[in-house]
């Protein structure tokens, strides 16, 4: 954040793993979430550092604030949330109109998860109760016409070798181009665009780069 002196905003502030450092390092972050159980694990996180951000339970779609933002960062892949492309652009420019003339807009995209990830992939955290807590994520369905994927996200409460409780999650991500990517951001209002490969500032992306990083300006 490099050059930043004003205010941020964090759309899909999630646990605030992103928010957290920032706010830590000086900037003055805000953040929304569409998860309100999400929104009070990073307000208790937030809290055990001494660390009072504005947080709200608003979604891409329909989020507002009464101000202007310096920059506006969605990081890990969160934008691909939104599947549908029309509803992706609309975001966009709703980002634009928040954003102070000049303002930037920092997002990553993970390209290789269309034909990464095929695998069930299996996640585990042991609880200060001594519970085990397990994820599981399996590929279902991937539309290339939609670009978009469907994964089954499964949560398990294990309590002395027993499962005590399961929920299912339904977990859709949109792919996106590269190209197709710096198109929409045009048409959406932005200019001066700079897509970079794994976090090496200005390199162009590589094929088995992991994660594409955009930085573009509102274009006032």
């Amino acid at each position: 954040m490099e050059g930043c002196s004003g205010p941020i905003l964090e759309p899909a502030v999630g646990n605030g793993r992103a928010l957290i450092p920032l706010l830590e390092a000086g900037f003055d972050v805000s953040g929304f979430d569409a998860s309100q159980d999400m929104l009070d694990y990073c307000q208790a996180q937030c809290a055990e550092r001494g660390l009072a951000p504005t947080l709200s339970r608003q979604t891409f779609e329909t989020f507002s604030y009464g101000q202007r933002f310096d920059a506006i960062v969605v990081p890990a892949g969160s934008l691909q949330l939104i599947a549908d492309h029309a509803s992706a652009s609309a975001v966009l420019r709703r980002f634009r109109d928040h954003l102070t003339p000049g303002g930037r807009l920092i997002f990553d995209l993970y390209p290789s998860d269309m034909v990464e990830n095929l695998q069930p992939n299996i996640r585990s955290w042991q609880t200060e109760a001594g519970d085990l807590l397990t994820l599981t994520s399996q590929r279902v369905k991937t539309d290339i016409i939609a670009q978009t994927t469907v994964s089954h996200l499964r949560y398990d409460l294990w309590q002395a070798g027993r499962l005590a409780l399961s929920e299912l999650e339904f977990f859709t991500m949109r792919w996106w181009g590269i190209q197709e990517m710096m198109l929409t951001l045009q048409a959406a209002g932005f200019a001066d665009i700079v897509v970079s490969g794994d976090y090496a500032f200005g390199r162009a992306p590589r094929d088995g780069d992991h994660v594409v990083t955009f930085e573009c300006c509102q274009a006032g």
